[in-house]
Order: C-alpha cells, then structure tokens, then sequence
C-alpha cells in the first residue's frame, strides 16, 4: 500500500475481514474529500487480506472498482451484484438457523458453500447472523431468536416493550451512556438487572466519596452480573474469530469484498424500535413532542460516532442504515418532515464529513418521499440507497446525478415466481434503470426462503443484461 498520509494503514485483528483501521496522525485535519479517497482507496488495496495470488487481488480490486463506479454515478464496466443474505446461507447449506447461530463449524460450512455457488460483487459475511451464546450467557430480553422463544428454523425477532418509560426522556437527555449502563441493559439483558442498583460514574469525582459508590458493586448479585458480563466476552471472541476466519477466507479465496463494515441508525428509529416501541413514540410525538425533538437532536452524534467507529473494522467505507419507521403509510408526509428526516438527514451529512458513504436500506415504500432522499445539502455520490418497494424508475429519476441507488428485486418474486418471471424482471430493471451507471442490481429484501433456482436467474441475468 502506497506510503501517504492519505492512506489508512490497517491491521488484522482476530482474522476479521481487512482488519481494523489505524488512522494517520493527521487525520482529524483531513477535508471530508480526502478521508473519502483515504477510505476508499484502503477498501480497493484490501490489506489484511490474505490472497492466493496476484489474479485474485485484481480480482477483489476490479469488484470494489466496479462499486465505486456506481456509488460515484459513473459508469462501470457492468452493473454491480450485491445480496442481503440474512439466515439463507444457512438454509441453502442444510443446517438450521439455531445451528447457525451456535455451531461455528457448520457456520463456515454453510456460508463457504453460498460464497462459491452464488459469486457475486461482495462477500456473504457469516458474522451478520448473530452470536447465539453471547445472548445466552446474558439473557437477552429484547428479541427471540432460533430455539429460544422461535423454532429452530427460524430466525430472530424483536420483542417490542416500553425498555424505556414514557416519564424517562429527561434522564436520557441528561445522560445516554448513563441511561443505558444503569436503566436501558438492565431491563433488555436478565444478566446485567442488578446494574439497577450502580451509581452513576460520575460520583466517582473526590477521594472522600470514591468509596460509597463502589459499594453496590461490591453486591454479589452485581459482581455476579459482571462474571456474567466477562463470560459474554469471551463468547463474543469465540465468535468474531471463527466468523472472521471464514470470512477472511471467503473473502481471500474468491477476491470478495465486504460491502459494508460499519452500522448506525436513524435518531427516530434509535429511540422508536427498542427504546420507547412503536406504540410509545407513536403517542410521544403528540404527547411529549418536544422531549422527542430533543432526544433526537441528543443522539445524531451518539448515531454518528456509531457509525465512525465501528466502520474501522472490515475495510469498508460504507456504513449500513436500515430504515424501520420512516416508510409511506407508517408516518405522514408531515410528521416525517418533523420527526423523521432533520435528524437521519444531520446524521448522512456527518458520516460523509468523516469521508464514510452511508448505504441506507430503505425498507418499505418511500415513494412519498423521494424529494427528501434528493435534498440539495447531500453531496452528489456519496450515499447509496438501497430501495425495497420504492418505484425504481420514480428513484432513478428523482436521484439522477445525486446518489446510487439499489435493488429492488422483490423477496415475493424469489420465494414463489418461477426462474423465468425472475429473469424478465430482472432483464427490465438492469435496461430501464441501470443503463448508464449509479445503480446496482439488489434484492429489495432480506433473501431468508427464497428459492435457489430464483437467486441463480437472478444473478445471471444481471451479469448478461447489465454488460456496459
């Protein structure tokens, strides 16, 4: 990798995919165009990546090349193919989303399978399903998932409560990180309940009173919470290094990058999802609209910061956003433009300050709201929308010349259509919207029960149609 300061210098850490980035000492001094050409120019060298040979790095190097096209609004030499995949590796290699979750070796089994029969522009990263004894040593509350609270076959689910109370907003504002070390995991892991009973750090301020706030934690219902907490751990590493070993193979023996290493959320989503639930934030906006307003301004940087520090591991510049609260006939045009836009718009800009793209899974319709996604403040070719049910001729023509967007081949078509029906809808979205670049092709939803006959039409109609 070429010796400038420009350049991110990476390691490999626990054999996770392009390892984790170190930036150069004058990064914070760096304008959002060169930390994007910082950024983006690690992702093409792939270091940490261990490649058999020189025809597969060029092959990894032409397909970040190829997505750096379309996210550029340029045209590439084809039209890119990426997947969501969820738990469909799994069922594709036989095994249960549970085995998935808890059996690494099958894990890597399954997801090498996928990875060599269905080749695409990115890797199928098995570290997305989850890590199954982690949740289990913690108790995790706040979703089911395969052989607890769902069968074994299926994969997780949400269990929506009130985790935060309705008279709580002043102690969130107050203090985030506060909130959700001694109110938030208490109440969504079994494990950690007696952290309920902590101080907040910040007492620890003065040698006099240093000793009555480490009293709770000197509690054995609490030291058995962080035994539990350290435990958790140790399953965490586990885990990243067996899904990074297979990652990191799938990714040196097909020359697949990963398409996205870092996550964040939409303020709304962030406080609407698990924090107050649907029902909650549903009567918030009227009962409470101006705590609401102001939690979302308090964690556009908290949503950032996610987004800025957990992209340094992976290699990849884009920073995954689904959107869960935002779609047409879920919020009116109104309360989207008050509670739902301002603070997703001020957490895109920050991301693209900090050189990141961010790729934003736009769940639903967002038919209504096309003219948002346009908003003159996004710089041209630095966000990539990926659109579910969105009318992709509306999306392209409302996006031209501003952003990349993707999808959206319908989850319906790939579960029941026939190979045929796949094909032609296929052939039709490549000509109409991908012809002159800043697209690429998509599944508009996550792949879980799609038929493997569908997925190959699919993916070989896009690399016929979508030849530049």
């Amino acid at each position: 990798m070429k010796n400038t300061v420009l350049l991110i210098d990476y390691i490999t850490i626990n054999n996770s995919v392009g390892g984790l980035v170190v930036y150069p000492s004058n990064w914070n001094r760096l304008s959002p165009e060169e930390k994007y050409r910082a950024r983006m120019e690690a992702w093409e060298e792939g270091p940490g990546i261990p490649f058999p040979n020189e025809e597969v790095r060029q092959a990894y190097r032409q397909r970040v090349r190829r997505l750096r096209d379309a996210l550029e609004l340029r045209r590439p030499d084809r039209v890119p193919i990426i997947l969501l995949t969820g738990f469909y590796p799994a069922q594709y290699g036989g095994i249960t989303a549970q085995e998935a979750m808890y059996d690494y070796a099958k894990l890597g089994k399954a997801f090498r399978k996928f990875n060599h029969d269905f080749t695409t522009d990115t890797l199928a990263a098995s570290a997305g399903i989850g890590a199954g004894k982690v949740f289990e040593v913690l108790d995790l509350r706040l979703y089911e998932w395969p052989g607890h609270g769902t069968p074994p076959d299926i994969p997780f689910q949400c269990i929506e409560k009130e985790y935060m109370r309705e008279d709580e907003y002043d102690l969130l504002l107050r203090d985030p990180s506060d909130y959700w070390l001694r109110y938030y995991l208490p109440r969504i892991f079994g494990a950690l309940e007696p952290w309920d009973k902590l101080l907040p750090l910040t007492d620890l301020v003065e040698l006099p009173f240093m000793g009555p706030f480490l009293v709770a934690i000197g509690l054995p219902e609490v030291q058995e919470a962080f035994a539990r907490l350290l435990a958790a751990g140790r399953a965490a590493q586990e885990w990243i290094k067996a899904t990074g070993a297979v990652d990191t193979e799938n990714s040196a023996t097909l020359g697949l990058p990963r398409l996205a290493s870092g996550f964040t959320k939409a303020p709304f989503d962030t406080l609407g999802d698990t924090l107050r639930g649907t029902r909650g934030i549903m009567l918030d906006m009227y009962r409470r609209r101006d705590q609401v307003l102001a939690a979302l301004d308090r964690l556009v940087p908290i949503m950032i910061d996610m987004g800025v520090h957990n992209s340094r591991l992976g290699g990849s510049p884009l920073v995954q956003i689904p959107l869960h609260k935002g779609a047409d006939g879920f919020l009116s045009r109104e309360a989207f433009a008050k509670f739902y836009w301002p603070s997703f718009k001020a957490v895109l800009l920050g991301l693209i300050r900090e050189g990141l793209v961010p790729f934003v899974f736009v769940e639903g319709s967002y038919n209504q709201r096309l003219d948002f996604l346009a908003d003159p403040d996004l710089p041209p070719g630095r966000i990539m929308w990926l659109f579910d049910q969105t009318d992709m001729v509306r999306a392209k023509d409302t996006l031209a010349g501003k952003a990349c967007i993707a999808g959206n081949v319908p989850l319906p078509l790939l579960k029941v259509g026939h190979p045929e029906e796949v094909r032609q809808y296929v052939k039709k979205l490549v000509t109409e919207v991908g012809s002159d670049g800043g697209y690429i092709l998509a599944n508009g939803g996550v792949l879980d029960g799609v038929r493997p006959e569908n997925l190959r039409a699919m993916i070989d109609t896009g690399l016929e149609y979508g030849q530049h």
